[in-house]
């Protein structure tokens, strides 16, 4: 009896989002990377779901960190990391050197792609 159940809520939690189906809103899907290093991410990108119910439980989060450049006198874009975990967003300094800075979106499904931050900075490498 308790399968029969189990096999209820994962059939309605897991159908395809069309009209007639009201559960698009139950669940939030997000990509998940360790280091995104703003063009691919090192490691594979998964994918992680959670549930969306309370206030800061409905996002994805993508955390973008930053190393301190003495010379420039500014802080450049190192990696970031994209989770499921609960979000506040906002920019906290981790070390002297190192500051984080943390997107929130929940306008859709894998929002998170790490493009976010419109202020990154690559080196180019031309080979002439």
């Amino acid at each position: 009896m308790f399968r029969l159940l189990l096999l209820g809520v994962f059939l309605v939690l897991l159908m395809d989002e069309g009209s007639r189906v009201m559960t698009r809103n139950l669940i939030r899907f997000c990509n998940y990377c360790d280091y995104y290093d703003g063009y691919r991410c090192k490691g594979g990108m998964g994918t992680c779901w959670k549930l969306n119910f309370g206030e800061q439980n409905k996002s994805c989060l993508t955390s973008n960190h930053y190393l301190y450049d003495r010379l420039l006198g500014i802080y450049l874009y190192h990696y970031a990391r994209l989770s499921c975990e609960p979000c506040e967003a906002g920019m906290l300094q981790i070390f002297q050197d190192v500051m984080r800075e943390t997107f929130c979106c929940m306008d859709k499904n894998r929002c998170n792609n790490g493009k976010a931050n419109l202020d990154m900075v690559h080196i180019i490498d031309h080979d002439d």
